[in-house]
């Protein structure tokens, strides 16, 4: 086994904060010298939440805490739609020295995906939600109503910081899209440190105003959203949802100067519909899953705004890496660490043949540490992806460009073994998407009775919702199947190419390969390839 190893990459602190300050310490500083400054915004209702306002909101929520019996060091389960009572109850719990477990309010009442499993999974001892209780079920329950915390004047003169118990933190489940939820518990400092090194590396100050429209119950819009712009002193426009209809005109509206984003976001807004680009804007961040070199070219394009790819996962506090914001990105590459120990390792099981082009150290298992990393998993599951010496593997196959900058291949259990040879899917789904019909694609396993398995496509088209339009599908797809035999060897070519209506995603535009190995999603038209 072989590894390389590179060092954190963190340009200094956020501005005015001494890096060993506390959640609580944060809020009343900001308070102190912003209280009448807007944190928060709702892009559709108006709402706004100042630093002073905020300071007030999350003293009440800690006496809510106390009244209600939550001790310091317990957990609490948040099932809130609305962004802004979402944002004082999660910022409140932490500061208030207790643990706060994000629950996706969408989700049903029962079953292995439901609200009781997901609570009794992080031991939460209460759940706080802005509906009523479902029939049936059996959790401690408290019905919030909307707006409870933020009808506290404003003070700019108040100063106390919240009040706060043991040291808080968060307690989530991972995306699941590759295999079961894992619990991962992330403390208060581990939080602030990835907060830290988001403000000071993409150069946040008080004269930023960013928009969040992503499920705030994920830790990228948590931690690059609500805490980044916390410790920054900047303002954070959050939506409940992403709206395609007039958004770069509630950008316009809302002065936005960047985006926090996901690759199925800066597809969709890669086409501007004839609307006018908004001034300011410095960038664009996309997160959570990997962008397609194309996709990025097109939206680069078309609206004239950088995209800053990144790389992370809840097991960091998010952001493991990103590219720089002014000079030095690179398509295709989720950029420089920030912050964390980052590693490749080789492995023969899941290495290819050849290196990657510019790539001297091959492609191998991504391995992080830091001080945002965590040590173990909840209970004592996935021992095995934590070494002892902290190193956590983290299931996705890269390489190294001579610069350092990381390049992600596959997750390791979505690559193909085709006869003994070694496939990615990023390879054929990059090259599919340079058909500007294609809208997003994603190429999976599927069983072969020779060779064991062959690489399959599920590709959306353009302006294609069913199968009354055959002939333009037809088109489309032949074109594309051509493109692919000219550009990859046999082996990488799909087995057949299928289009359906829409690719199945999670929560953050993230796909599902699984629902799609399974078979479970309509085809409109398949052309086989073979």
């Amino acid at each position: 086994m072989a590894a390389l190893t590179l060092a954190p990459a963190l340009s200094g602190t956020a501005p005015c904060l001494p890096a060993v300050a506390t959640l609580a310490d944060i809020i009343g500083a900001r308070c102190a010298s912003q209280g009448s400054r807007p944190y928060l915004e709702h892009a559709r209702s108006g709402r706004v939440v100042s630093f002073g306002e905020l300071s007030w909101a999350v003293e009440l929520w800690t006496a809510v805490l106390d009244r209600a019996g939550v001790a310091p060091g317990s957990t609490v389960a948040l099932s809130i739609s609305d962004p802004l009572d979402f944002s004082i109850a999660f910022l409140g719990t932490i500061a208030a020295g207790r643990w706060v477990a994000p629950l996706n309010p969408a989700q049903p009442a029962h079953g292995a995906a439901g609200l009781e499993a997901a609570a009794a999974r992080v031991h939460a001892v209460m759940v706080f939600a802005d509906a009523p209780v479902p029939a049936g079920v059996d959790l401690d329950w408290v019905h919030m109503r909307a707006g409870a915390f933020l009808g506290a004047p404003s003070n700019p003169a108040h100063t106390r910081p919240a009040r706060r118990g043991d040291a808080g933190g968060a307690v989530l489940a991972s995306s699941g899209t590759s295999g079961p939820p894992k619990v991962i518990r992330l403390g208060e400092d581990q939080l602030l440190h990835t907060a830290r090194g988001v403000a000071a590396h993409h150069r946040l100050t008080r004269s930023d105003r960013g928009f969040c429209p992503l499920p705030l119950f994920h830790i990228n819009a948590e931690v690059v959203g609500l805490l980044a712009s916390l410790v920054a002193g900047s303002c954070l426009v959050l939506d409940d949802r992403f709206h395609r209809t007039r958004f770069w005109g509630v950008m316009t509206e809302r002065r936005i100067t960047w985006i926090n984003a996901v690759p199925a976001i800066i597809s969709r807004l890669a086409d501007p519909r004839g609307e006018e680009m908004p001034p300011g804007i410095r960038f664009i961040r996309s997160a959570s899953a990997p962008l397609a070199v194309a996709t990025a070219a097109r939206f680069e394009a078309t609206t004239g705004i950088p995209v800053v790819e990144t790389y992370g996962m809840t097991e960091a506090a998010s952001q493991i890496t990103t590219n720089p914001v002014d000079g030095g990105r690179k398509l295709g590459s989720v950029g420089l660490p920030v912050g964390v120990e980052l590693r490749i390792v080789a492995d023969e099981t899941a290495m290819p043949e050849e290196s990657a082009p510019g790539c001297p150290h091959g492609t191998g298992h991504v391995e992080i540490r830091g001080p945002s990393v965590i040590t173990a998993y909840g209970g004592d599951d996935h021992r095995e992806c934590i070494d002892s010496d902290g190193w956590l593997r983290t299931g996705d196959l890269g390489h190294l460009d001579d610069d350092g900058y990381l390049y992600l291949d596959a997750r390791a259990d979505d690559v193909i073994n085709r006869g003994g040879e070694k496939v990615f899917p990023r390879e054929i789904e990059e090259v599919a998407l340079l058909d500007p019909d294609v809208a997003a694609i994603a190429v999976v396993a599927a069983l072969d009775p020779e060779l064991g398995a062959v690489p399959v496509a599920f590709l959306v088209v353009h302006g294609i919702a069913d199968d009354t339009d055959r002939p333009r599908v037809s088109r489309v797809t032949r074109r594309v199947r051509d493109h692919l035999e000219v550009s990859l060897v046999r082996s990488k070519r799909p087995a057949s190419l299928m289009v359906v209506r829409a690719l199945p995603a999670g929560a953050t535009g993230k796909v599902a390969r699984r629902a799609l190995r399974a078979g479970d999603v309509p085809v409109i038209f398949r052309l086989d390839c073979r």
